[in-house]
């Protein structure tokens, strides 16, 4: 028996140091009730120290974007901190601008709430809510591209076209507790109970694959928002709209609403681009648009069309197809223009020097950025 002494000791100590661990932890990081006043006594919370800002002001019924789901890879969750909560961490200095670090920005997932603190937020997010929501519809667009469509029952949602909401992804073989991620809502605003999303599957996404492969009609989810800043203006600036994929979501959110607003008279350009004819959807209800909207011009393009398919679009990377059109098509002599870009950071980058080499200033380029 004296093979097993060692193990059973080694064990025995292993489990007292777990405790004296555990007791450690409880008495270091029991930071009490803690105050947090938002916007200058807006509002004022008083909450159990010890959490992630972001975690504890949603507990609170008060919602910060996060479109990673306050994992620290989006840094969309910023607010200024007005009291001293100590130096910033490695993981918000990337997220951070210059001028940012100056205004003592932070980052709400990053930082634990250990003693009173002051926070300034948007005021507007004061107005985002958390819905109980119940998916009705589940539409396969593309191979990879699903539409889904939310009813909130007896609520209803205020937003501008092109902002967004995070989905609540429950758990699931992929993770152990629930997660959010953020997705524009291709609806109109006038649509108040409805929500229509549209998700992209991306290969390993805990989100998306949530969504193509255990999503059902019937299922209740939670949805938080609205969020977001990417809007049209209220100018008579032409509108160059530029995405790809699930980046239509906001566009078809903004065209419907200028519809039902009866504001039909804008000039707008919507540039589509998708690699083959079976990346392309919702061309009937683009095209059908230019009878509705005096103004409006659809332009779906192929980067590599396939022999046999019957394309007779414009070929070739989307921006390739915007720079011809600026140099060639658009009239902008004289008229101020406005770019609307929603894909990832590569393709808003390729498109802003487009642009700008056009004669669109920087300061108006609007862009939803994929995190």
């Amino acid at each position: 028996m004296d093979f097993l002494v060692a193990p059973i000791a080694v064990a025995g100590i292993a489990g007292i140091m777990a405790t004296l661990v555990a007791l450690v932890d409880m008495v270091a990081n029991n930071y009490g009730e803690v105050t947090i006043d938002v916007n200058e006594g807006k509002k004022e919370m008083t909450v159990r120290g010890g959490s992630p800002l972001l975690l504890t002001l949603s507990t609170e019924g008060l919602y910060l974007p996060s479109a990673c789901g306050g994992r620290g890879s989006c840094g969309a969750c910023k607010c200024r901190i007005i009291s001293d909560i100590g130096p910033y961490l490695p993981t918000e200095i990337p997220y951070l601008l210059p001028e940012e670090l100056k205004q003592n920005i932070r980052l709400a997932c990053q930082i634990k709430v250990k003693t009173n603190i002051g926070i300034e937020i948007p005021e507007d997010l004061f107005n985002v809510k958390q819905f109980s929501a119940t998916v009705t519809a589940i539409k396969d667009l593309t191979y990879d591209i699903k539409e889904v469509l939310f009813e909130l029952g007896d609520d209803t949602i205020d937003f501008e076209a092109g902002k967004y909401v995070q989905l609540v992804i429950p758990p699931y073989d992929k993770i152990k507790e629930s997660t959010q991620r953020a997705y524009s809502m291709s609806s109109s605003p006038s649509n108040r109970n409805q929500i229509e999303l549209l998700v992209r599957l991306v290969p390993g996404g805990i989100a998306t694959t949530y969504v193509h492969q255990h999503l059902e009609v019937g299922q209740k989810l939670d949805l938080i928002g609205p969020f977001g800043d990417f809007c049209r203006t209220a100018s008579d600036a032409i509108m160059l709209c530029i995405a790809g994929g699930s980046g239509m979501a906001p566009f078809k959110s903004m065209f419907y609403d200028m519809l039902d607003k009866d504001e039909t008279n804008r000039e707008i350009w919507y540039f589509f681009g998708a690699r083959t004819t079976k990346d392309m959807f919702y061309l009937d209800e683009m095209r059908e648009l230019e009878k509705q909207l005096s103004d409006y011009h659809f332009i779906p393009a192929l980067s590599e069309p396939q022999e046999g398919d019957g394309w007779e679009g414009p070929t070739g990377l989307i921006t390739d197809v915007l720079d011809r059109y600026l140099k060639e098509t658009i009239e902008t002599e004289g008229k101020v223009l406005e770019g609307y870009l929603c894909g990832s950071p590569g393709m808003i980058d390729a498109c802003n020097r487009v642009m700008n080499d056009n004669g669109v200033i920087q300061d108006n380029v609007y862009y939803d950025k994929f995190a």
